[in-house]
């Protein structure tokens, strides 16, 4: 129970940090970077508490998801990308930090398998024995049947915050060329088509 006590303080606190490095930061690249830090550690109290999935879609939605957060942040702050890659060396200590205590991370937690090999043993399961089932079972179970109008109604919102992002980004220019549909479906023959009379060997 030490090394689970101690793996979930290490989790706890450098998430907390993370999250308020998140807010706190002026530069948004290095939030960027807080965030991802703050999923993962997030991801691994998923697993200490037995829900393996939720830790697997937490890394790869979300964490796929701050990618599509930075397009974001850039396009709201036009950010220059020159500028970026001149001040890489900027944020390569920081990266690197991070980077370290990921991998600190991942060494304590596979270290904590040889050291305490019933670990395993000691986590949380969904069910009761008799009715065992797997996390992704139990999950599914309780979203698509009793908080199936809650979850709905979630992703709904999530439709309306994206659709809002896209709106709020959109720039409109002047003096840029759109093809306008309903227009040209519209015109007539005689405002597209200009029949001339040319002389022979008179050219145009």
């Amino acid at each position: 129970m030490i090394v689970q006590a101690l793996t979930f303080y290490l989790f706890a606190g450098i998430t907390v940090a993370a999250g308020v490095m998140v807010v706190s930061a002026r530069n948004p690249v290095h939030s960027v970077l807080f965030l991802i830090l703050a999923f993962l550690n997030s991801a691994g109290l998923f697993v200490l508490m037995g829900a393996e999935f939720l830790a697997m879609v937490l890394v790869v939605v979300y964490v796929g998801a701050v990618a599509v957060l930075f397009l974001f942040v850039v396009m709201m702050l036009d950010i220059n990308f020159v500028e970026l890659r001149q001040g890489f060396l900027q944020y390569l200590p920081i990266g690197g930090l991070i980077g370290l205590i990921l991998l600190v991370e991942l060494v304590l937690v596979i270290g904590a398998w040889v050291v305490a090999p019933d670990a395993a043993a000691t986590i949380a399961e969904p069910m009761p024995a008799p009715e065992r089932m797997t996390n992704t079972h139990a999950l599914g179970l309780i979203l698509y049947t009793r908080y199936v109008y809650l979850f709905q109604i979630a992703g709904l919102i999530l439709l309306v915050a994206m659709v809002g992002a896209i709106v709020l980004t959109l720039r409109g220019r002047e003096g840029v060329r759109k093809q306008r549909i309903a227009a040209q479906v519209r015109g007539r023959r005689e405002e597209r088509v200009e029949l001339k009379k040319v002389p022979t060997r008179g050219g145009i």
